[in-house]
């Protein structure tokens, strides 16, 4: 099955790896990779997706159990001629029938991921700086010939988050200009009227594409902030990046990693007129190379500070 992607691979992990390890990947590559720092690069763009396809799968245990299931076992070589429900083969010493994990349904790695993920992947258009999105039909014909049909969309969080208008372009080569709500969230509906078949409607299905810096959980906007170690001591303003752009914020003194700060207002949409918070993780970063100047300073520092953060470990 040529199309089956490695996932552990593409976010350069091991199977071994846990949630932190691999949101930590994910972010790292997924700020290299995102099509807002790499205009035009399509190629850029496309390996975004895959980092998102494959974040989304690894970073829940169920996706990622199915994943590591269908991973093990697609191999096999009545698995690989559809006929998974019928063959029994020898697996871990034992004779299992393909039948117990109902793979033998998927003829192609991307099938098992649209039902995996319970949806059909759209892509931004390279030709009209849109979004493609694939149509399906899911209702029957009225006797005036109408049809309702569904499309897939997938947009930036910045995009769901701003809306405004947006060019999306169907499957049948339709092109269209949308005026997409602020505050969309994965599962949302939106109603076009009469751009179904023969004059019904069409529904975009919308998907919200994770992001590299900000987490949502309902309508607070989660994220982790790093500061130097000068700032934590002695306290600090920051800017601190939000949907709306930078915040100035105080840091107070004695700052501690994993300490929070709350930004209020500065959430997603929870309505037209009220929205949730921001969450600010802080996370102390020490520099990994220092210039002579402030290595003496350092060694300054670390003879004269008093601070003893292991003296309870041995009282």
């Amino acid at each position: 099955m040529e199309n089956f992607r490695n996932y552990y691979d593409i976010l350069g992990v091991s199977r071994e790896a846990t949630f932190s390890d691999i949101k930590q990947a994910y972010r790292k590559l997924a700020r290299q990779y995102h099509p807002d720092l790499n205009p035009g690069d399509q190629a850029a763009e496309d390996h975004f997706k895959l980092l998102s396809e494959a974040y989304t799968v690894l970073s829940d245990d169920e996706k990622r159990a199915q994943y590591e299931k269908f991973s093990e076992y697609w191999q096999q070589e009545g698995f690989k001629k559809g006929q998974g429900k019928s063959v029994v083969g020898d697996i871990f010493g034992g004779r299992i029938s393909l039948e117990d994990f109902g793979f033998g349904e998927f003829p192609d790695f991307n099938v098992f991921v649209d039902q995996l993920l319970n949806r059909r992947p759209a892509r931004r258009s390279a030709s009209d700086d849109g979004y493609a999105a694939n149509t399906a039909t899911y209702a029957p014909t009225t006797p005036t010939g109408r049809r309702d049909a569904e499309a897939d969309l997938t947009v930036p969080l910045e995009k769901a988050f701003r809306g405004g208008r947006e060019r999306i372009r169907l499957e049948d080569g339709r092109s269209l200009e949308v005026n997409m709500p602020a505050g969309m969230v994965t599962g949302q509906r939106i109603r076009l009227r009469g751009q179904g078949i023969g004059g019904g409607n069409l529904y975009l299905r919308i998907q919200v594409d994770p992001h590299p810096f900000y987490t949502l959980r309902g309508n607070d906007v989660y994220c982790r902030v790093p500061i130097t170690p000068s700032e934590a001591a002695l306290g600090s303003t920051i800017d601190i990046p939000t949907l709306d752009g930078p915040v100035r914020s105080t840091l107070p003194q004695g700052a501690q990693t994993g300490q929070i700060i709350q930004l209020p207002g500065r959430g997603y949409l929870a309505g037209q007129e009220r929205r949730g918070d921001q969450i600010v993780e802080l996370e102390i970063v020490v520099p990994r190379e220092l210039s002579d100047r402030e290595k003496a300073l350092y060694e300054e520092l670390r003879q004269t500070e008093r601070f003893r953060p292991r003296a309870d470990l041995f009282s």
